[in-house]
């Protein structure tokens, strides 16, 4: 175990669509959320699904392409990284923990969307 990796992976739908900046550099950078469920049988056998919502920030070319392909709804599988920061606003300190993509597919649209990018291929 002396190779351990800070990687995450998720299969879930964003929420809405993302925010795409471009920053004072020339970067871009995306924000968005994605919700991932977890479904089980409680002690009284019933179907119980569990919501997570996790934030995600895609930078340069990632954050380009979540602009061009991505919309609310979507199923997307992502690989990234787990990250901690903190930002201080109006005198307070406030932590976030997000994860930082790496490579993203688009799995599939919401019910009834018109595709944002006809030739999509994964990126």
């Amino acid at each position: 175990m002396s190779n351990l990796r800070n990687s995450v992976q998720l299969i879930g739908r964003l929420g809405k669509n993302p925010e795409v900046k471009q920053l004072d550099s020339g970067r871009f950078v995306a924000n968005v959320s994605i919700a991932t469920n977890d479904i089980y049988k409680n002690s009284k056998g019933e179907k119980v699904i569990e919501t997570q919502w996790h934030h995600l920030v895609a930078w340069g070319k990632n954050a380009e392409n979540f602009q061009k392909i991505l919309a609310k709804g979507d199923e997307v599988a992502i690989q990234g990284k787990l990250t901690h920061r903190s930002y201080e606003k109006d005198g307070i300190t406030r932590y976030v923990t997000e994860i930082v993509v790496n490579e993203f597919v688009k799995l599939s649209s919401r019910v009834g969307a018109t595709p944002r990018l006809s030739n999509a291929q994964p990126v």
